[in-house]
């Protein structure tokens, strides 16, 4: 089993100038920490007016920091919102390819649509077609990242002209594709559409047990792929800080797990939100933190390891640690991180291989089925010739005579430098 670290970027209220600097600035160390610890990856959402919640909204701007200061962690998007209201998916192309560069291959490509009013509402996306908006642009973007060139597309959501989309990553066809999950109808989505599946929802290992019993089943029966290649895995996310003295983790990290999941309730399910005043910080601790938080991740070594033993033996592939909620400490962060690291981590280092070979085995035959059903990407043959799209000049009716298109160039190369 693997393990990441996960960032929404929380930063509860009051706000104090260079309060968003240091958040950056200690997460950017920590990820640097982890991939000295052989953590094997950091993931970092997309969400936008989301405050105190997520001051996450570029995430490939963090990413591409954090690939600059690691040398092995994996960059997960996790995830990008895919509805075009949201993001052209060329852009999305552009910008995956580009951070596989920087990074020498290290990303992998989380998927979502969001259900926040507040955020489906800035950007205008439609809440009862957002689900068709991203796997419309799922299905595009991973063509435009593994075309060459991509043939255009006439869609319901967004339409292009045939273009080349450049740069191409390292990974080919394209990074590995995961999809947020947030309860078994889209875990089963996942398999059908060969994705991995990031499973933001709190469950205890005995409830995960039939979730990935029925991802896998799907997985092998149904699957036609989304993209160009499938990803067979499934990720949960839990608290996590970690101590000698059990106390002193729940000291530590509770109430910041227990903040996460009220923030979340609040812009998703429960909440009335007035942007720039309401306090969700205030409100949280005024109704009490009494909220339910499975404590996973939150103990002393034994407790902690004891609990992650049980997701391996229910075959989940990743844990993923929500180290950094509400008012959790850098230096508290930072000493978990190196006493899972130390401690608890090699001994499911030590199995992970033994543990893919089988998954390997297992899963051959249906990942041989579902390769065949990749979706086809329409080739142009012949393609169009380039004097079909107009140059400026041409546009400007401009003379064809060369002295005369020779001035024309000099003088825009002056203006323009």
């Amino acid at each position: 089993m693997k393990f990441g670290i996960f960032y929404e970027h929380q930063i509860p209220r009051p706000w104090n100038d260079g309060d968003e600097l240091k958040l950056f600035q200690d997460a950017l160390d920590q990820v640097e920490l982890a991939d000295r610890l052989g953590i094997d990856y950091a993931w970092e959402v997309e969400h936008h007016f989301l405050e105190e919640y997520s001051h996450s909204s570029a995430p490939e701007v963090f990413l591409a920091a954090c690939s600059q200061r690691t040398k092995n962690i994996r960059l997960g998007h996790g995830i990008t919102l895919m509805p075009p209201g949201y993001n052209h998916p060329a852009r999305v192309a552009e910008r995956i390819a580009t951070l596989d560069l920087v990074s020498h291959g290290r990303v992998d490509w989380g998927t979502g649509e969001s259900s926040a009013r507040i955020e489906l509402e800035g950007f205008g996306v439609d809440p009862l077609r957002k689900r068709e908006a991203w796997e419309e642009a799922v299905r595009e973007t991973a063509k435009m990242l593994a075309a060459n060139p991509y043939p255009g597309h006439q869609g319901r959501f967004f339409s292009m002209p045939h273009r080349n989309v450049v740069p191409k990553p390292v990974q080919r066809p394209h990074p590995p594709l995961w999809v947020a999950c947030s309860n078994r109808a889209t875990i089963r989505l996942a398999a059908k559409l060969g994705m991995g599946a990031l499973t933001f929802a709190f469950v205890d290992p005995g409830e995960a047990k039939y979730w990935i019993e029925e991802y896998y089943e799907t997985f092998e029966r149904e699957c036609e792929p989304i993209g160009q290649a499938v990803n067979p895995n499934v990720a949960m996310v839990t608290g996590f800080m970690c101590h000698e003295d059990a106390d002193t983790a729940l000291q530590r990290g509770l109430e910041g797990f227990q903040f996460f999941g009220y923030a979340l309730a609040h812009y998703y399910i429960t909440g009335t939100h007035v942007p720039g005043r309401f306090d969700v910080w205030a409100d949280f601790k005024r109704k009490g933190n009494q909220i339910y938080a499975p404590t996973g991740g939150i103990g002393n070594v034994e407790q902690v390891r004891a609990n992650l033993e049980k997701f391996e033996a229910m075959g989940v592939d990743q844990v993923i640690f929500i180290q950094q909620g509400g008012n959790n400490r850098h230096e508290h962060i930072c000493e978990s991180l190196e006493l899972f690291a130390s401690r608890i981590q090699p001994d499911f280092k030590a199995r992970h291989d033994a543990h893919e070979r089988r998954k390997a085995e297992r899963l051959a035959p249906a990942i041989e089925r579902a390769t065949a059903r990749v979706p086809k990407i329409d080739r142009l043959d012949p393609v169009p010739p380039l004097d079909s799209y107009p140059v400026m000049m041409q546009k400007l009716h401009l003379p064809v005579d060369k002295d005369t298109i020779g001035k024309r160039l000099d003088s825009t190369v002056g203006r323009t430098g």
